[in-house]
């Protein structure tokens, strides 16, 4: 069985224009996103999957030079680039990444990975059907039939939330959710407004600019309660919001 990981990425963002490029430490958030997916031992590509808008050129020179792949496609019709990029790629199952969580953690992800080995009838295994991880540490993995079954019916927001036409169909598609505990579900550690990105900085300055590894992650926000204030006003937008 071969896997993927897409992670995409673009410039644009309606309430932190340019945040994938901006400086975590030592690194640029893309930069924290690519490595922690080739940290991934079950992983066997990374391909990031930004649009040909040219303002999105930096996005992908930058991709290339830490050392992932790159396919581009349309700015608004997400599914299609993950498509592309299994298309250019071939792979039976695509874990989806998005680039504004820098606090992936490897391990994370080759828990989804290896469930699906373990079951590969699956359509489906993430992180995210049920919360119990923090916002910005969400992986998700579907193979690649189902989603070229979701490209055949997905419209709207869900062409933008690319896996969403699967997991709200429970009875077209065989899901299965991970659960962690203890839940750290109030926990935001994603990037998407100036507020996220100052917890994101408060959270590095505290802990160092090393890969993300969820135990961890967790001591330090419970340690250390102002950073999750940084930003506990954030309201994630809804999924129909695109």
């Amino acid at each position: 069985m071969r896997v993927i990981a897409v992670i995409q990425a673009r410039a644009g963002s309606t309430r932190l224009p340019g945040k994938v490029l901006e400086p975590l430490g030592s690194l640029t958030v893309l930069e924290w996103v690519i490595r922690a997916a080739r940290a991934a031992r079950l992983v066997d590509t990374v391909v990031v999957a930004t649009t040909v808008e040219t303002v999105d050129d930096a996005v992908a020179r930058a991709a290339e030079a830490a050392g992932a792949l790159v396919v581009r496609g349309s700015e608004d019709d997400v599914l299609s680039r993950y498509l592309l990029a299994a298309e250019e790629h071939p792979c039976d199952a695509v874990v989806r990444l998005t680039s504004d969580c820098p606090m992936l953690d490897p391990e994370v992800i080759d828990l989804v990975v290896s469930t699906w080995l373990g079951a590969p009838h699956l359509d489906y295994v993430s992180s995210v059907l049920v919360r119990t991880l923090p916002h910005g540490m969400d992986v998700e993995l579907a193979t690649t039939d189902a989603l070229h079954r979701a490209d055949a019916v997905a419209t709207a927001h869900h062409r933008t939330h690319v896996t969403s036409a699967i997991y709200t169909d429970p009875e077209a598609f065989d899901v299965v959710g991970l659960v962690f505990a203890p839940s750290a579900a109030e926990l935001r550690i994603t990037l998407d407004t100036p507020e996220d990105l100052e917890a994101l900085r408060a959270l590095v300055a505290v802990r160092g600019d090393g890969i993300a590894h969820r135990t961890e992650i967790l001591r330090v926000m419970r340690a250390h309660p102002h950073i999750a204030q940084l930003n506990a006003e954030v309201v994630q937008k809804p999924l129909e919001a695109g």
